[in-house]
């Protein structure tokens, strides 16, 4: 598939509902980064890829409204984990596919959006993630839609894990290179204050 073909919409969940222990709770997402919170470089980078941006938030909602089509929240209490967002995003989706990004990868960059559009498009049916390695990144994936009522089965089975799930499911992989600084997850107080370069 080339560039210029073009791609159905998706739906975008940007994950924000963690309990930030990593950062002694704060909510990680509206934590600052190049003087903007963390949130806004992911919305800056999302934005025009679709028309239903979601953001998964469990607290300081008004502080995320501006940079969502929707909010969704996990529908049980004490931060049960990154799995009951994307459950939450599947059900608010109003596109076929659910492009998921966590909220800490402000150096993701618009090539390897593309990318996983594309690879997701050459699989519809199936879940994408991206892998460097060995190492899986669930919380990097599209999922299709048409899965919702599998993730639903598995939830209520007691799975919690959304990369076991996905493989499960007969996840295909993206590879990435080993140490893509694109993947960098932003999740401690050392991690904001040493990434200085942002990437577009």
């Amino acid at each position: 598939m080339t560039s210029d073909t073009p791609l159905a919409p998706c739906s975008i969940l940007l994950l924000a509902g963690g309990r930030g222990q990593r950062m002694g709770g704060q909510d990680k997402g509206l934590l600052e980064w190049h003087g903007e919170p963390l949130i806004a470089h992911l919305h800056r980078k999302t934005r025009l890829l679709s028309d239903d941006l979601i953001i998964s938030c469990n607290r300081n909602l008004e502080k995320y409204a501006p940079y969502a089509d929707q909010l969704v929240h996990d529908d049980e209490g004490d931060f049960p984990g990154p799995l009951a967002g994307i459950r939450a995003g599947l059900k608010a989706a109003r596109h076929t596919h659910l492009l998921v990004l966590p909220c800490d990868v402000p150096r993701i960059d618009a090539a390897l959006l593309q990318n996983m559009r594309e690879t997701a498009a050459q699989h519809p049916d199936k879940p994408l993630m991206l892998r460097h390695g060995e190492h899986w990144e669930p919380l990097l994936c599209m999922i299709p839609v048409v899965l919702s009522g599998a993730f639903e089965t598995a939830w209520n089975e007691g799975e919690r894990s959304p990369g076991r799930l996905m493989r499960t499911l007969g996840a295909m992989a993206l590879q990435c290179p080993d140490n893509d600084p694109r993947l960098a997850n932003l999740n401690t107080p050392e991690l904001l204050s040493t990434h200085h370069t942002v990437s577009d």
